[in-house]
């Protein structure tokens, strides 16, 4: 199977309270630039940005601002639509998935709805009242919008491995689920960040991704009669560099967990891998044209709660993390890098 790659270019950071400011501009010029040299030979590679919605509550901007400046030469966008209304009301969210379709309906790659659905923090929509049903109805929006203006665009959504036997987040959309909702689906994503905040000897990672990436396969997806056919994606993933991070060590990381993916891709259904970072150089990180049988793609995403390396309240392991080329933006302070972790 051949993996698919790409990378969220925008500068927005963001921490438990939402956007740390003073927020990074975006260099146009420089992400372009960067991303060609990602890209290289590559035929493909995805462009990750995030539009969320909400009505009554606070409106997160959009991250990069004018994604589409970004596209062409073989590169698509991958756009991610968190549902950030506080009051759980659903007026206005089929139609705003809708024109998210008929806006940027040629060019989109990919439509994720929601944003880690069932991590329960207080900037992701695990927090957000009826989240569940903004994702199934989101998810039906999308494909019958897309149908009927005659686009191909793959739709799902994403969540974090789930460690707590009690814990009915998949359950709960199983019965929400309906023959309509599987129908459509054609991917579910996986957020997952090893050896971030609970370290993993070097020696282990690979059995740790493997086990990660089984139970998301075997036990998570069946609770919720999501069958075998629909892929998994690496949304979100990476290893962030900082004091005591060295590249060298983040490149050792990337090259493992790229290698474990392509090796139960077949098995698993894989069919995508997602690195996020807050700060990394293009050098150490696999581009589409040095990776075999694979475009490789990076992707980070705003306002994601976070805590300095080395942090262990389970509650906050999920920090926000950002851009993936030092080139292409400009990194936060040492005190503001951050990465999620899930594992």
């Amino acid at each position: 199977m051949t993996l698919t790659f790409g990378i969220y270019p925008g500068g927005l950071l963001g921490d438990d309270h939402g956007i740390v400011h003073p927020a990074l501009p975006d260099l146009p010029d420089r992400i372009a630039d960067a991303l060609d040299q990602l890209q290289g030979a590559g035929p493909a590679l995805s462009v990750r940005a995030y539009q969320p919605f909400a009505v009554t509550s606070p409106q997160e901007p959009p991250t990069p601002a004018d994604p589409q400046q970004y596209l062409g030469g073989g590169r698509g966008l991958d756009l991610v639509l968190p549902f950030r209304e506080q009051s759980g009301q659903l007026d206005g969210w089929p139609e705003f998935v809708r024109e998210a379709v008929r806006v940027h309906g040629p060019h989109l790659a990919s439509l994720q709805i929601c944003e880690e659905p069932n991590a329960d923090l207080p900037v992701l929509d695990g927090s957000s009242p009826n989240v569940l049903n903004a994702l199934v109805q989101g998810v039906v929006a999308a494909k019958e919008e897309a149908r009927a203006l005659g686009h191909t665009i793959a739709v799902g959504f994403n969540a974090v491995p789930t460690f707590d036997p009690a814990d009915t987040f998949w359950s709960d959309l199983a019965a929400l689920a309906d023959e309509r909702f599987l129908a459509e689906l054609d991917y579910v994503g996986l957020d997952f960040f090893p050896d971030v905040f609970r370290p993993i000897a070097a020696d282990q990672l690979a059995a740790a991704v493997t086990g990660i990436l089984t139970a998301f396969r075997r036990t998570d997806l069946p609770k919720a009669a999501i069958p075998d056919t629909v892929p998994i994606r690496i949304c979100e993933n990476g290893w962030p560099t900082g004091p005591d991070r060295p590249e060298h060590r983040q490149a050792e990381v990337l090259d493992t967990v790229v290698r474990t993916v392509a090796a139960l891709a077949d098995d698993l259904n894989i069919d995508s891998v997602t690195r996020s970072s807050p700060c990394v150089t293009p050098t150490p990180a696999p581009t589409a044209s040095s990776t075999t049988s694979a475009s490789c793609a990076t992707t980070t995403r705003p306002n994601r709660p976070s805590r300095p390396t080395g942090a262990s309240s389970p509650k906050s392991e999920t920090g926000r993390s950002r851009s993936g080329d030092s080139s292409a933006c400009r990194c936060p302070s040492a005190a503001q890098r951050r990465d999620p972790v899930y594992v």
